[in-house]
């Protein structure tokens, strides 16, 4: 990953009037994206996560910071869809406009298991319960983009863990399990695979979402190799290929927001819908066939609304 010359307190705007949604923003990257924001003056910042004792630490250090500065957390647990639901009917009922909605939650090479919904749990907590989001909030998203004026945008945060994924990219007929043997027999290749397979629909989706939603820019990106938490508390073992794989391209925490951050806030020249950005402002190569394939976007989309029916 190119080292980046973007630095947030000086090339981030002025955030006036905007409204900005992040899940995942009580630690990590997501909490490094709140307060990068914050110090902008946007009109009110969102943020979700399970941690309430986290949010209110969080909130508390912005307020003493940027007393200006309207923070809200809403509770949302991802392996649930009834609670993401939930979560957006609060934002719904809070804010008559969203800007940006950042999805920035994820987890990453953990054990196989299913959501409380029967999902791959990586696929539904980093695409699923995002996608969810994204059409319950899109109705206001283009009410705000309505204005000629408004630069609405999704981010999705991908990663070229993608690369990882199984050879059909998406597995749509063993979602609603574990996944226990997916991929390869490498072990611990099963988890990176699961997790893989989802960076892949965090790749794919905002093409399909650019093609259905025109006034909103949608992207994805991938914010690089960080030390956060999310990778610290992955077992050793696991930890070690990523590790040996990225030697000389991990980037200090304080920096893992960045790409996210540069793609919410950088003049919407800069972006086109539907792509993906590995680095700073530079468009990532899609290296496998997979990441390049249109008619699994379309199918990853098929399967996705199909599966969202019950919350609509």
């Amino acid at each position: 990953m190119v080292k980046s010359t973007f630095n947030p307190l000086n090339d981030i705007p002025d955030l006036t009037g905007k409204v900005f949604f992040i899940t995942g923003g009580t630690a990590g990257l997501g909490a490094g994206t709140v307060k990068n924001i914050a110090a902008h003056n946007p009109s009110h910042i969102y943020f979700s996560g399970r941690s309430t004792n986290k949010a209110n630490s969080l909130i508390t250090e912005i307020r003493r910071t940027y007393p200006d500065v309207d923070v809200t957390f809403i509770e949302c647990d991802l392996t649930s869809l009834d609670s993401v639901q939930m979560a957006a009917k609060e934002f719904l009922m809070s804010s008559p406009r969203l800007d940006v909605l950042m999805c920035n939650a994820g987890i990453m090479a953990v054990d196989a298991d299913t959501s409380k919904d029967g999902y791959e749990i990586q696929f539904q907590v980093n695409h699923l319960a995002h996608a969810l989001l994204i059409k319950l909030l899109a109705p206001l998203m283009l009410q705000t983009a309505g204005d000629v004026k408004n630069d609405v945008r999704i981010i999705n945060l991908s990663s070229t863990a993608y690369q990882q994924a199984p050879n059909n990219g998406i597995d749509f007929e063993t979602l609603k399990s574990s996944q226990p043997y997916l991929g390869n027999f490498i072990i611990p290749g099963h988890k990176w695979a699961r997790y893989a397979q989802s960076k892949l629909a965090n790749l794919l989706y905002p093409q399909a979402l650019a093609k259905r939603y025109p006034e909103i820019l949608s992207v994805a990106v991938h914010p690089g190799i960080i030390m956060t938490d999310l990778f610290n508390n992955i077992p050793f073992t696991t930890r070690l290929p990523a590790l040996l794989a990225n030697l000389g391209s991990i980037i200090p925490v304080e920096e893992g927001p960045y790409n996210q951050l540069w793609a919410a806030t950088c003049p919407r020249s800069n972006l086109q819908s539907g792509e993906y950005y590995e680095s700073i402002g530079i468009v990532g190569k899609r290296t496998t066939r997979q990441s390049k394939d249109m008619s699994l976007a379309e199918n990853l989309w098929d399967w996705t609304e199909k599966s969202l029916e019950p919350f609509s």
